[in-house]
């Protein structure tokens, strides 16, 4: 611990500004400006190397947070970058998109506010790419064995490139026409600008991975086809199944899947032509779910145009504050600020939707909701509360049930739990030989921080199954289970 005053001489928490709001809804652009390089040393100085650093458990990666954060105050960067990729693939993914459950885990947390460990972190693989510190790892040799990873998200980067760093030859097979999964047409560009994921993967091919876009698999390519042609298979497909609502007026003209909204809006933020694009532009929009995904609804639909947008949620509204059934260092629910809620729109809680309503033609004109309150059932309604709000577009983010249960996974004869994602046992491996999944294919919709440590994990899995043993490190992951149908 080389500053053991840190976290007395520098009390208060300091995260880079953000853009003002009038300007930055105009563009597409990031929202964070740059921190002053003394300002983001002084913050990690309050880092105070903990006998047990709880922000270990905290991270799905198991980060080595104190040390990189001391080497990133005395400006070390090329040590703390090779701290910081020991166990993360993809800290400038991480660094912008995790919620950060290290933070909430932070001892100097309980009576302060926590180290700006995120922040750190997203400056610290910045620095190294710009100083040439991210240079590719090519294997000295190849093994002869041969990987097909079905999906570039997260998960299925990360396992492609700890397979291709162990000696194998990997392929990546994505059905968009880039790699990227989620983190290109999923993740709006004023979170993470796609440069940033062009950069990695660049390094990735430098590296040997090969990269096959535009190609579906399970129907262009099947699954006896892939087994035939590789030696070892892994499925990072995501769990891509939407939640829908079940309610009168779903079918009308204007109800859309946040997934089906998002990746469109990403595309023309890119400068492409999409055709048939839905557009808030001008509309009253509505957002159901007051999750991530509804907030980066929000923010995109402002940056188009809306007139109005209210994003609704079952749940009632979290409190500023921890609270008791939720104790330190667990992960709690509190009401948090994105940035795209301090750009406009009213968010609405304790709110159930009980009809979509249309207009003579067959589009979305407005939606009746109720509020409700906790019950023995459940949530039931509030008499008296019912009203109509009007709406031109209604945006489903309610989050996601599963990977597709057709093509890839029915051609391979993979079981599904009761939750309907991918059965695989401790080592990832699925019930049939030589396939393996990782990340929300198998765990369920979960963060990136997860993928990304299932990917290694699975690479971990693979590496034995061909070779049979493993220097590739593995996450220490508490749901590991035994393989069960």
């Amino acid at each position: 611990m080389a500053d053991p005053h840190g976290f007395l001489s520098t009390r208060e928490r300091e995260l880079p500004a953000r853009r003002p709001v009038d300007v930055r809804i105009k563009d597409w652009k990031e929202v964070y400006e740059e921190q002053q390089q003394g300002e983001l040393q002084r913050q990690a100085g309050r880092c105070m190397d903990c006998g047990i650093p709880f922000c270990h458990s905290g991270c799905p990666l198991g980060n080595l947070i104190p040390e990189w954060n001391d080497l990133a105050r005395r400006g070390e960067w090329h040590e703390a970058i090779e701290r910081l990729h020991a166990t993360n693939n993809f800290p400038e993914f991480t660094g912008r998109l995790c919620p950060a459950p290290c933070e909430t885990a932070c001892v100097l947390g309980i009576n302060q506010p926590a180290v700006t460990i995120k922040q750190v972190e997203v400056t610290t693989i910045e620095e190294a790419f710009g100083r040439g510190d991210v240079p590719p790892q090519i294997p000295d040799r190849l093994s002869g064995k041969t990987v097909a990873v079905i999906g570039s998200g997260p998960a299925g980067l990360a396992a492609a490139q700890q397979l291709t760093r162990a000696g194998h030859t990997v392929a990546v097979y994505e059905r968009d026409d880039a790699p990227g999964g989620l983190l290109r047409y999923g993740i709006p560009e004023f979170k993470m600008e796609k440069r940033i994921v062009d950069r990695r993967v660049q390094q990735m091919k430098a590296e040997g991975t090969r990269f096959r876009s535009g190609i579906d698999v399970g129907a262009e390519l099947t699954g006896q086809q892939l087994r035939d042609r590789y030696d070892a298979v892994v499925l990072a497909i995501g769990s891509t199944v939407p939640r829908d609502l079940p309610v009168p007026g779903r079918g009308l003209d204007g109800v859309v899947q946040a997934m089906d909204f998002l990746p469109q809006a990403n595309r023309a933020a890119l400068g492409e032509e999409v055709e048939g694009r839905v557009s808030a532009d001008g509309k009253d929009v509505i957002i159901i779910g007051g999750g991530d995904t509804g907030a980066d609804c929000l923010g995109t639909s402002i940056r188009q145009g809306a007139r109005s947008v209210t994003s609704l949620e079952i749940m009632p509204q979290p409190g500023p504050e921890r609270p008791g059934s939720q104790p330190w260092p667990t992960y709690p629910m509190l009401f948090r600020v994105a940035s795209a809620h301090e750009e406009g729109g009213e968010r609405v809680y304790s709110v159930s939707t009980t009809e979509i309503v249309g207009d003579d033609e067959g589009r979305v004109d407005g939606l009746r909701l109720t509020e409700v309150k906790r019950a023995e059932s459940g949530f039931e309604p509030v008499e008296g509360s019912e009203r109509v709000l009007p709406a031109q577009l209604v945006l489903l983010a309610m989050g996601f049930l599963g990977p597709e249960p057709d093509g890839i996974v029915a051609q391979l004869g993979l079981a599904t739990d009761e939750r309907s994602n991918i059965v695989r046992g401790g080592d990832y491996q699925s019930g049939v030989p030589g396939v393996f999944v990782a990340g929300d294919a198998g765990r369920g919709q979960s963060l990136i921080v997860w993928a990304i440590a299932e990917g290694r994990a699975a690479a971990n899995g693979v590496d034995t199954f061909l070779t049979g043993s493993s220097q590739l490190p593995r996450p220490v992951n508490p749901t590991d289970r035994p393989l069960t149908a």
